[in-house]
């Protein structure tokens, strides 16, 4: 027997140990991880958690959609993200702090009411509130002025 037939089983018994361990690792990793081969939580609480986080998240690629429903690989990096947080046991309001934090306030669809805030929440009703002032001082000038069949004073 030559020396490379001898070695034959060794690398064979040797890729088939790693391929083995690569098996082992993948499915302890994926028991560990709570995530299901279609990437749902497991533990149907966080996932109800998890979609309503990711609703509440906005893509900051396509800046009109939520990152659940983007597919813009950033929306994805940031699932994950979520996904892991969750996972760590952290809250809601962490989570909410931590994208925050990292890519300011535009990242959340609807910001909490806060003072840096105010002005985002207030902006609709203060237009509300000057547009009626324009329309009753308009409608207050026009009433005074005199109709144009009117005949004129002294005529």
């Amino acid at each position: 027997m030559t020396p490379s037939a001898r070695q034959m089983p060794m690398r064979v018994l040797t890729l088939a140990l790693a391929f083995a361990g690569l098996l082992i690792t993948f499915a302890s990793s994926a028991a560990v991880t709570g995530v299901d081969a279609n990437g749902q939580l497991e533990d149907h609480a966080l996932q109800a958690r998890f979609e309503s986080i990711t609703k509440e998240l906005r893509c900051l690629v396509c800046q009109n959609e939520s990152i659940a429903d983007s597919n813009a690989q950033l929306a994805a990096d940031l699932r994950r993200q979520v996904r892991e947080m969750l996972l760590a046991g952290q809250s809601d309001d962490a989570i909410f702090g931590f994208m925050t934090d990292r890519y300011g306030e535009f990242v959340r669809f609807s910001p909490p009411l806060e003072p840096k805030t105010l002005l985002i929440w207030g902006a609709p009703f203060i237009m509300l509130l000057v547009g009626a002032i324009i329309v009753y001082r308009v409608v207050r000038q026009r009433s005074r002025m005199p109709l144009d069949d009117e005949p004129a004073p002294g005529s």
